[in-house]
């Protein structure tokens, strides 16, 4: 199996900054695009930002300028990160990591989650 362990959520001030990781382990063959996602209470999960093995970013409009997304690939691992800046309160959310990899247990492409890390942005 593949797994995603999300770390670097918690509370934080409006405008403040705070980073998210998320490391990739376990039956990995290969690792292709990675990405954030939040949820708010009451609301869908959406795309946060995202990053190919190449490096290729996207973001979504509300984040861009102020999220950095970026990732480390090692064999058959990787490790991603999102630096937030000046966050607002209507960011609060859970945020998830989200991984497409080839588990080589079962030689298929899969869509991977992370269990999810709390970011609140209250004063």
């Amino acid at each position: 199996q593949v797994q995603l362990v999300e770390s670097g959520g918690g509370l934080v001030q409006p405008g403040g900054t705070l980073t998210l990781s998320c490391a990739a382990s376990g039956s990995i063959f290969s690792i292709y695009r990675m990405g954030w996602y939040r949820q708010a209470p009451g609301k869908q999960r959406a795309l946060v930002a995202s990053i190919t093995t190449g490096g290729t970013t996207n973001y979504a409009d509300s984040v861009k300028g102020r999220f950095t997304i970026s990732r480390d690939n090692a064999k058959n691992t990787a490790y991603l990160q999102m630096q937030m800046n000046s966050l607002r309160p209507d960011e609060t959310a859970v945020y998830y990591c989200n991984a497409e990899a080839t588990d080589y247990e079962t030689g298929t492409i899969g869509d991977y989650w992370g269990q999810g890390t709390q970011v609140t942005v209250s004063s």
